[in-house]
Formats: C-alpha cells, structure tokens, sequence
C-alpha cells in the first residue's frame, strides 16, 4: 500500500510555481497564462499596471522569448496563508540583443481561486552583467 499523495496548500502552490517555471523558461506563454482564473490579475513589477484577464497576461508573456534566452528560474520556500501564498525566485537569462546576462531576484505573492492563481505580483531587483570590452 502507497503512501497517500500530499495535497497541503504548499505542495499545490509549489506545483503552480513549477508551471510557471517551466512556462518561463520555454517561452511558452499559454502554459503561464493557464495558471491563471479567467479573469486573473498579473502584475509584473511594482510600478507597471495590471494585466487582467487571460488575453492581457498572454500578451505580457508573449515577448519574453524574443528577448531572453537561455531561462533559469528557481523559487524558495512557499509560505501558505489560507488563499495567498509568497515565495523568493531567482531568474537568470541572457539578452537576445546584447548577450548581457541578467540576474533577476524577487518575491511573489499570489492569491489563489481553487487550483488557479487569481493574482500574481512580482517584486524584484535586476543586475545586469555587463559584456567585458
């Protein structure tokens, strides 16, 4: 007999931040944008307006492959508050552009609607390494 499957808020949260890294780092903006109730909200940074609804995310979304490559997304420790939960995330990219690594540290906080995100909001800090010459 199997041990049952652990289905606490963190697991499932972990699951969803999963999805997202895997959407992140192939570029694939309908995989993040499934993560999200219909009419979801995404905030991408702490001064930029809200994306509300699924064509609005997507479209947030849509243009990361054309300027990041090479995608590495890690996150924390998920802390659970009923609906809500918050983690720190690392993403590391290259710019298409330029070639500039970019370091990128935050926090996200999201409240959830049954399986699915009803909010996301990023808060983060960037380094940009810059190329030697």
């Amino acid at each position: 007999m199997s041990a049952p499957a652990d289905t606490s808020p963190a697991v499932r949260y972990a699951a969803l931040l999963e999805r997202l890294k895997t959407g992140w780092e192939k570029g694939n903006a309908d995989r993040i944008v499934d993560l999200f109730t219909p009419d979801g909200v995404f905030v991408a940074g702490p001064f930029d307006p809200p994306a509300k609804g699924h064509d609005a995310i997507r479209a947030y979304w849509r243009d990361a492959p054309m300027e990041q490559a090479e995608v590495a997304f890690r996150f924390g420790e998920v802390f659970v508050a009923g609906p809500w939960f918050a983690t720190e995330f690392k993403c590391t990219f290259r710019r298409r552009r330029t070639g500039h690594k970019v370091n990128v540290r935050g926090a996200l906080f999201c409240e959830t609607s049954g399986d699915l995100l009803s909010e996301m909001r990023m808060y983060w800090d960037r380094v940009v390494d810059r190329l030697p010459g």
